[in-house]
């Protein structure tokens, strides 16, 4: 009988010892205390023009195996939401100038970036990170295990706060808020073609696996996967 309480002493601390590693694991991928990267203020002028942009401009669902740059990341950003003037406005428009969407950032293979997911905060120019670690892997088994996802650099996710909408336009604040998140997505495809990257905007995914990734109460509405051509 003593023999075997011993072993039962010994799975138990081997059970306590296992969660610790578990908790451990989780939290070095779960939720940061919020670090914030200043970014470099982006560029206002290019080779290329809107017009070429637009000519030019495709979907692009296979990239090189090469990293890109914090400099291109924030360029991409700044064309999704950055702040153009001093009244607070950006560069895709909104109902009200309510600005109800966030850009998040999963970055897998970033020069000068940690893998791990970001949120953008326009009008401090800065990336906050939310969680440490890489999951890219993880979006792309919720969104349906697309080819672009799994090789891409980075990923550029809109959400969108219906709330923040409908406070001023009730019923119509998601279609408000579907409209504005489409001006953005057009702003990050013609920006990574005057960069000389590929995108593809995707809406084929799980919402809820997607927000459980993301730590977010906010609708997923699009996912950029972003790389080299």
């Amino acid at each position: 009988m003593g023999l075997g309480n011993k072993h039962l002493y010994t799975l138990v601390l081997l059970l306590v010892v296992a969660m610790v590693v578990v908790e451990t694991d989780f939290y070095q991928e779960g939720n940061t205390e919020n670090v914030q990267t200043e970014l470099e203020n982006p560029e206002n002028t290019g080779n290329m023009t809107v017009e070429n942009a637009l000519k030019e401009r495709r979907s692009v669902r296979n990239f090189r195996n090469h990293p890109l740059t914090l400099k291109e990341i924030t360029q991409l950003l700044w064309a999704a939401q950055g702040i153009t003037s001093e009244n607070g406005y950006r560069t895709a428009p909104s109902a009200g100038a309510l600005y109800p969407l966030t850009i998040h950032v999963v970055a897998e293979n970033v020069k000068g970036l940690e893998k791990g997911i970001y949120r953008y905060l326009p009008e401090e120019n800065k990336l906050e990170k939310t969680r440490n670690g890489s999951f890219r892997d993880k979006i792309y088994r919720n969104a349906l295990r697309q080819t672009a996802v799994k090789e891409a650099s980075a990923l550029l996710i809109i959400t969108g706060d219906y709330s923040v909408t409908r406070k001023k336009y009730g019923d119509r604040a998601e279609r408000y808020v579907h409209l504005e998140a489409g001006h953005a997505g057009q702003n990050i495809y013609l920006q990574a073609e005057t960069l000389g990257l590929g995108t593809v905007s995707i809406g084929a995914f799980s919402d809820r696996g997607i927000k459980q990734v993301l730590n977010t109460d906010s609708q997923p509405l699009y996912i950029f996967p972003v790389g080299r051509k």
